[in-house]
């Protein structure tokens, strides 16, 4: 595994690679890191795995939120894939991480061959709802700030969202929050306000012009995601859906293998179409 720390656009990015082959941008979702990637370093052979600390996360600088919106962030990744020499790629973002990698496809779609989603979205449609959730995320944050990150991840790991995790081994629980307490506090703070939901713009009108082999992979216990990712397939019928059985929110820790072997068997379906169009750099 290559570790580098990557000055892009002023900000020092933390950069994992790991495999031989087609570059996979593989982007993790909030209170996450590229740690989280680490169990299927061995999963997906063929394709070079580019795991990257997003804005306000592990080991990546601490920046305002000024300079830690979604716009910034795309920027950024396109810099770190350029730096290293990785012109197109596929890409797989969960939760915001998949909104991350949504916003690259649907402003960068040449760029990326495949794209996979795990319980994401496009985003708030209405203007309303993303006011009320700025106003939520705006709360948090501030709540990270004056309590700590203990008393934060104690919250976080609390939420309905991931309820369903409880039923997993003490031990992978221990290593999530592990990640989760190496945090910045004002690290979160700054992607709470700066990339939250609530700020993101809606990428919902532009889910009809995806043309990438694009899969949506959610838990059949994660009935909210599992209703978003049905409503975007209804805007675009190409969308793969793909439900994990036993698994909510966070498939790829509730269900590895299964998660692991829909990755693969996406990527290799990726390889093939892209080799019969020439479309490997």
């Amino acid at each position: 595994m290559t570790t580098q720390a990557l000055s892009v656009r002023g900000v020092t990015y933390h950069v994992e690679e790991v495999g031989e082959g087609k570059p996979l941008l593989l982007l993790h979702g909030f209170t996450g890191s590229g740690r989280v990637w680490q169990p299927f370093v061995s999963a997906w052979p063929g394709w070079r795995l580019v795991m990257v600390d997003l804005l306000g996360h592990g080991h990546t600088q601490v920046v305002p939120p000024s300079r830690c919106t979604m716009e910034h962030q795309v920027q950024d990744l396109l810099y770190v894939m350029d730096a290293l020499g990785h012109s197109r790629f596929a890409c797989l973002g969960y939760s915001m991480g998949g909104r991350v990698a949504l916003a690259l496809a649907v402003t960068r779609p040449h760029r990326l061959l495949g794209l996979i989603l795990e319980s994401s979205s496009p985003g708030l449609a209405a203007f309303a709802e993303r006011s009320q959730r700025r106003q939520t995320d705006e709360e948090l944050a501030s709540f990270i700030e004056q309590q700590g990150i203990e008393a934060f991840v104690q919250r976080w790991e609390s939420i309905p969202l991931f309820s369903t995790q409880r039923r997993l081994d003490a031990g992978v629980l221990a290593r999530q929050r592990s990640v989760r307490l190496a945090q910045a506090t004002a690290g979160l703070a700054a992607s709470l306000r700066g990339m939250g939901t609530g700020c993101q713009c809606s990428y919902w009108p532009q889910l009809g012009r995806l043309r990438m082999p694009t899969r949506l992979i959610v838990g059949a216990w994660d009935t909210k995601y599992r209703a978003i990712a049905e409503a975007m397939r209804t805007r675009n019928p190409a969308l793969n859906v793909e439900v994990v059985n036993g698994a909510g929110h966070t498939v790829h820790l509730e269900q590895p293998t299964a998660f692991a072997e829909s990755v693969r068997g996406f990527l290799a379906e990726v390889a093939e179409s892209a080799v019969s169009m020439t479309d490997w750099p």
